[in-house]
């Protein structure tokens, strides 16, 4: 590698450290106080963490580099002139080969770090990692319908919350288990969804949204009033989800406290939803992206871009609505028994109209359409708040303020969505 190579490298690693510092930072430089029970800011972490993120960022651009570049690979390759066209195609497939082993490898180790990450941290940002997943899957769900259809849904709450009482309810009174409730409180969730676009269909823009605003208000009143949910009491001892009838914590944390150095404090249970969520983020990235590349999700994007000329183009406009509410309301279905096993107590106001804006800040703050910009979105939305809990009275005040900012100077979203 040449020394401007060199030099280029270090220049672009800085807004690669710059995305880590801001993903990761508020996770490795708070900590909280377990007798006070505020949250911390640990100076003699914040070099650690710059040093950290850079070298990070500089690694991978210079593994980029070396592998991409002639000198990064065994001899120099011929000339393209020079080239027959059976050597033309086996240097073309070679090329496609290694861009596709460098993506390989990226995502393995962003998935090493992502696995082990509960084994190298804290109670506190493990519960934060948690919730962080959780929105990613709920802004997947929401970005189905939204960001995709153009559907402006007020009430999506409603089948998140459908998600979280289907798991209690049936704990409580039958007695299931979290591996059965599972797909259980997603296919509830979709069926409510459908159950609420069969009315609707015909509704677009501000009618379609006052109509999913009152839904959702009317699903949070039925959970407040009705004594099979225990009204406004909620429902507690939630049980978590089983790992093959074994304790976690009597059979693995001793010995992943004398072997790896686990904090004790960790709750294993808690980890073993992370990993859960985790997961299901994962398939949810997957399922998204494969539907918005599809047949399906070409018709979502031409409902969302002109309603009439997707009906002369030949979409079936009813079809395309009630996919898009059915599957985004799954996805919050799943993410919402999650959400019950991780906290173990819910209640009607868990799934207020507040909550739906807050799913909803996080698709439009990411970028309406794209993946990586709800990740990203649902990330800063969830972690900046805790980062300004130190400021108790102006925490919502400044969380707000940037909020008005970003939509000024961005309202594009953080990460558009790529044509």
């Amino acid at each position: 590698m040449s020394l401007k190579a060199l030099k280029l490298t270090l220049v672009k690693a800085w807004p690669g450290a710059l995305w880590l510092i801001i993903v990761a930072g508020p996770l490795v430089i708070l900590r909280v106080n377990e007798i006070t029970g505020r949250v911390e800011f640990v100076a003699e972490r914040v070099v650690k963490l710059l040093v950290g993120a850079f070298l990070a960022a500089f690694l991978w651009g210079l593994f980029r580099q070396l592998s991409g570049s002639p000198e990064g690979r065994k001899g120099n390759p011929p000339p393209l002139k020079r080239l027959g066209l059976s050597a033309l195609i086996g240097a073309f497939i070679s090329l496609k080969v290694n861009a596709l082993n460098k993506s390989r490898l990226f995502w393995v180790i962003v998935a090493l770090c992502l696995l082990f990450f509960p084994l190298m941290t804290s109670p506190y940002a493990l519960k934060v990692a948690t919730s962080v997943l959780i929105y990613i899957a709920l802004g997947l769900g929401l970005n189905v319908i939204v960001g995709l259809s153009g559907l402006l849904h007020l009430g999506f709450a409603a089948f998140y919350g459908v998600g979280a009482y289907a798991y209690a309810l049936l704990g409580h009174y039958l007695g299931w288990g979290f591996w059965v409730c599972l797909p259980l409180g997603g296919l509830a969730a979709a069926l409510l969804g459908l159950a609420l676009g069969l009315p609707v269909i015909r509704l677009t823009g501000d009618y379609l949204a006052i109509v999913t605003l009152g839904f959702g208000e009317i699903f949070r009143l039925l959970l407040t009033n009705l004594d099979v949910t225990f009204g406004p009491r909620g429902i507690g001892q939630i049980a978590p989800p089983g790992f093959f009838g074994l304790d976690l914590n009597q059979t693995f944390k001793p010995f992943l406290e004398a072997n790896i150095g686990l904090n004790p404090a960790m709750d294993l249970n808690k980890v073993w939803i992370y990993l859960i969520v985790l997961g299901l983020v994962a398939l949810s990235v997957k399922v998204a992206s494969r539907l918005e590349n599809s047949r399906l999700g070409r018709a979502w994007l031409a409902l969302r871009e002109d309603e009439i000329a997707a009906r002369a183009a030949g979409v079936n406009i009813a079809f395309t609505k009630l996919t898009a509410l059915a599957l985004g309301s799954f996805f919050a279905g799943l993410a919402g028994v999650i959400f019950a096993a991780q906290i173990t107590f819910i209640n009607p106001p868990s799934f207020s109209f507040m909550e739906s804006i807050y799913i909803l800040v996080i698709v439009v703050l990411g970028g309406q359409g794209s993946i990586p910009g709800i990740i990203l979105g649902a990330t800063i939305i969830t972690v900046l708040p805790e980062f300004l809990r130190g400021s108790d009275n102006y925490r919502l005040l400044i969380f707000g303020g940037l909020l008005v900012l970003m939509m000024v100077f961005r309202p594009q979203g953080l990460l558009k969505r790529g044509r």
